[in-house]
């Protein structure tokens, strides 16, 4: 307990008490575990709240740092290195979703892990678990000359105003966000649950194309259009008010089918849409004007007196490494943005601070991005620096050309880590990028095909957004269990918040997966029409010539032992998937539901004294739902939504009159959309709740007497 508090104490930012009350709340909760007081979906579910993410091994957890629109700076970056070293095996992991990940933690020392990290403004606060996750936009946002405007305050605004909400503490499902920063759609807004493409109107105002509904997993959509302009002072109103929406009618019984996207396709956009103005009038912003200052748009002021001079390099190399992987900002004065390659996104603490160093000598270290793509982005390399920050980065390894080309390959941890993965998604990948750079060099100037590799059908490695994917697979020959890939082709962006979802192909053993790349990428190179892209050539040929041209690999009766061996492994393959945490648990318990009502009553109490009653109402409102659940769970009537459970409970208990109410439950609960979020509206809100907990406990324990 000491060893966190006194790094709590070196916590200096605004949000100190806040992240002072998480850290030691979730201390407390893990000795509440540890000694049998809390059960362990219940924890299960607050720690992912809290970036604590069970892996793969027993015994230790993933810890995922959330960083907004992959923001990050050196001191940032070094304090995450030493945290890798003190608390994990020295790694650092990029993730998709422009975080960082460290793995092989204690679950015990996470609070003192946590406090460290904020004495840099890190946070692991909704990092995991079902709610709203880190927030991704385009890493060129703010220097790319094909921008309209500068996307990442937007982004930023978003982190900071939906974080701790309580509306998004509880979901059905996890929200995930992106921001594009131009029509190219670089952040890939049609997959994700919101996304945001900047406009402007007549008026020259700004504002920005809006999608939601997208998400990948194993049954993917297309985000749809909510609007083609909505104003910046909207953005906030709009996503807070879905987001309650979705609190209230999301699915949460079948975890598959609880994403956003599956509430939208149910009842659809237009209906959605009108259940998001109703829930208006609850909101306590109308508008919500987005702060801009946040933006780092200049140059950093830099000494030149102790840079090196001008190196010898590999002129060809460095050419390459010129044409892929830099370039002109918009800024004036002869500044270049750099993208670094990490394969696999995997990056060692001591490289890491190598990186620093030199980012600080030759680039903004203040502000540099993680990308999507498991990369970085240096901002502010003055063109004068470029042959000497190239060899800088060449003695470490971090000067591969070919950054989001071809053989740049996304791919999540796979069976490294990952209790959902079914076979490797790593190793298979270096073995991938070696067939590019070895036998397709050109490849590396190709941005047209991209290749993604997730360890399993969920796409954290994005593969049904690629042109050429694969997914983690197995299949059984005999006694024997082979460890397979299965291939999608013909995924892709499209612009402007389309995009297309690749097609399940073929599924072969994962030894094979070389093999498919020579082959596809020969035809294509035969056989294609001059300037064809990839996903043209696929839509002339049809899916079932790429069938028919790779089915002699899915011939299982030549397999040889190798097969049976997974990449990375020295044993026969076997399946081991144990339960995934991507999204959390559901909380179904009984005998934790009552507890959570007066917890939600407490906070709300709290809120109040603080005058923030928009979030006190909110609180006394989950009250309601918790407790209603409970007496409904109590006798074996499930429900799937909070709109049903409303409902259910009516009909179960107010209508047969076993439970008493003024009016319907209907009436009282879901006063929280009719009514702004006022003072006396939040105290009249919070009694009510208090009094319909307290009378709910109460008939429990009277009819459980009634039973014995």
């Amino acid at each position: 307990m000491q060893s966190f508090r006194t790094e709590l104490e070196s916590i200096n930012h605004s949000g100190k008490a806040l992240v002072e009350k998480d850290i030691i709340d979730l201390d407390k909760k893990i000795r509440e575990f540890r000694e049998g007081k809390i059960h362990e979906e219940k924890f299960r579910s607050l720690r992912l709240a809290r970036g604590v993410y069970g892996q793969r091994q027993q015994g230790v957890q993933m810890i995922r740092i959330k960083l907004p629109f992959g923001k990050i700076s050196t001191k940032q970056l070094l304090r995450i290195a030493d945290i890798s070293d003190e608390y994990s095996n020295g790694n650092l992991h990029l993730t998709t979703r422009q975080d960082i990940q460290i793995h092989h933690v204690s679950l015990d020392r996470t609070p003192e892990l946590w406090a460290k990290l904020e004495q840099e403004d890190i946070t692991l606060r909704e990092a995991c678990g079902n709610t709203v996750r880190n927030i991704t936009a385009s890493a060129e946002a703010g220097i790319d000359p094909n921008e309209l405007f500068d996307v990442s305050p937007y982004a930023y605004a978003l982190f900071q105003y939906f974080l701790r909400k309580p509306f998004g503490q509880e979901l059905g499902r996890k929200i995930k966000m992106a921001f594009s920063n131009n029509e190219k759609d670089t952040a890939v807004t049609y997959i994700h649950d919101f996304g945001f493409i900047p406009k402007l109107n007549a008026q020259n105002e700004r504002g920005f194309k809006v999608l939601v509904g997208g998400g990948l997993g194993a049954q993917p959509f297309l985000a749809q259009t909510a609007f083609e302009f909505l104003h910046e002072n909207q953005l906030i109103p709009f996503v807070e008010a879905s987001i309650r929406v979705f609190d209230r009618h999301g699915e949460r019984v079948s975890r598959h089918k609880a994403r956003i996207k599956y509430l939208i396709h149910k009842i659809g956009l237009n209906e959605f849409l009108k259940l998001v103005e109703e829930e208006r009038t609850a909101l306590l912003h109308k508008e919500y004007e987005i702060d801009r200052s946040h933006a780092h748009t200049h140059p950093p002021v830099k000494s030149t007196s102790l840079r090196k001079a001008l190196p010898t390099v590999d002129k060809s190399l460095y050419d390459a490494w010129l044409k892929t992987n830099v370039f002109k900002q918009k800024q004036d004065g002869g500044y270049f943005g750099v993208y670094i390659k990490v394969l696999l996104g995997n990056i060692s603490s001591a490289k890491a601070r190598l990186l620093a160093n030199i980012i600080e000598t030759y680039a903004s270290s203040e502000d540099f991005r993680i990308t999507i793509n498991q990369g970085f982005l240096l901002k502010f390399v003055h063109e004068r620096e470029l042959p000497t920050l190239f060899f800088e980065l060449s003695q470490i390894g971090l000067a591969t050309p070919g950054f989001d080309s071809t053989g740049d390959i996304t791919a999540c941890p796979g069976t490294d880590t990952c209790n959902l993965a079914i076979s490797n998604s790593t190793e298979i990948s270096v073995e991938l990028e070696k067939v590019i750079y070895e036998e397709f060099p050109d490849l590396i100037y190709n941005h047209d095909i991209k290749i993604k590799i997730s360890g399993c059908m969920n796409s954290c490695g994005q593969h049904g957004l690629a042109q050429i994917g694969f997914h983690g697979s197995s299949f059984k020959v005999g006694a024997n269990v082979v460890p397979a890939v299965q291939l999608l082709l013909g995924g892709g962006t499209l612009g402007d918040g389309k995009g297309r979802i690749a097609d399940k192909v073929i599924k072969v053993a994962s030894k094979r997966a070389p093999q498919i790349l020579r082959i596809l990428f020969s035809d294509f190179e035969n056989n294609a029409l001059d300037s064809e892209y990839f996903n043209s050539y696929y839509d002339r040929k049809g899916k079932d010539y790429f069938y028919q041209l790779l089915k002699p690999l899915a011939d299982h009766s030549n397999l040889t032992e190798t097969d049976y061996i997974d990449w990375g492994a020295e044993e026969k393959f076997q399946t081991a998937i144990g339960v995934g945490e991507c999204a959390g648990v559901i909380i179904d318990l009984v005998q934790t539901l009552f507890f959570e009502a007066e917890e939600k009553l407490a906070w709300s109490s709290e809120a109040l004294e603080k005058g923030q009653f928009g979030d006190s109402i909110y609180y006394s409102y989950a009250s309601f739902i918790h407790s209603a659940k409970g007496l409904l769970l109590d006798e074996a009537i499930h429900v799937n939504t909070h709109h049903t459970l409303i409902n259910d409970f009516d009909k179960h208990f107010v209508e047969t009159e076993r439970f008493k109410l003024e009016n319907s439950f209907k009436e009282l609960v879901l006063q929280i959309n009719k009514n702004e979020p006022t003072k006396e509206f939040a105290e009249y809100y919070f009694i009510e709740a208090k009094n319909f907990t307290d009378k709910i406990i109460h008939y429990r324990e009277a009819n459980k007497l009634k039973v014995s």
